[in-house]
């Protein structure tokens, strides 16, 4: 059956991916680079994880959750999956990046403590923080993880939640696009996106920051 659009000349049915990002937490609330520490949601959080997960578990089709490993993203996944009816896995390169020293920082305060590496790092996919993890470090791992899911469930459709780098760079491989995209992309909390790999190599993106769910 195809289901590509006609101009890619992509054939055969896509891995469809819907990715959601997780909700509200007390870092996200001042702006603060949150990683691979583990912040529960706030109130407000929770509601956007209901609301998420909601959306998620309704998608036709829908054959697992992929689930970052962080709670603030496994509450949402956990939901989806039960009410689905469907597998949860939890796939570890899905993680949000590991800011190091500026974990908790603001970006004003990560600037002043290290401005020229901070500056670096915004024009740089090579460049970690201190002590933490630079956007190419963690596009190589996400993209392992991507292809797992892929060679997983092939033609299947898959939810995937997650944190804003890694939902970030699949959208960026889905586009085929430069790094740019990773300091220009504005994803919302709790927003949910549709990325899709063909057999054959072509993608195509169907949707991005859809937060119509938390209306």
């Amino acid at each position: 059956m195809s289901g590509g659009p006609g101009w890619t000349g992509a054939t055969g049915r896509p891995t469809r991916i819907v990715l959601a990002r997780h909700g509200q937490t007390p870092l996200s609330v001042d702006r603060r680079y949150s990683g691979q520490g583990d912040p529960e949601l706030t109130d407000l959080g929770v509601f956007q994880a209901e609301r998420t997960a909601g959306r998620l578990a309704s998608i036709p089709h829908l054959a697992a959750v992929v689930s970052s490993p962080l709670g603030r993203c496994l509450g949402t996944a956990e939901r989806a999956a039960e009410a689905a009816g469907v597998p949860l896995v939890v796939e570890d390169d899905l993680i949000e990046t590991d800011f190091g020293r500026w974990e908790g920082l603001t970006f004003r305060e990560a600037a002043e403590q290290d401005p020229e590496l901070h500056a670096r790092w915004l024009g740089d996919v090579s460049v970690p923080p201190p002590g933490g993890e630079s956007f190419a470090a963690v596009r190589a791992r996400v993209e392992r993880g991507l292809r797992r899911i892929v060679e997983d469930r092939p033609g299947g459709v898959v939810a995937v939640v997650s944190h804003v780098t890694p939902i970030k760079l699949v959208i960026q491989a889905g586009l085929g696009v430069g790094d740019e995209l990773l300091f220009r992309l504005h994803l919302d909390l709790a927003s949910v996106s549709d990325v899709r790999f063909y057999p054959d190599g072509p993608t195509s993106v169907h949707l991005v920051n859809d937060t119509s769910h938390l209306d």
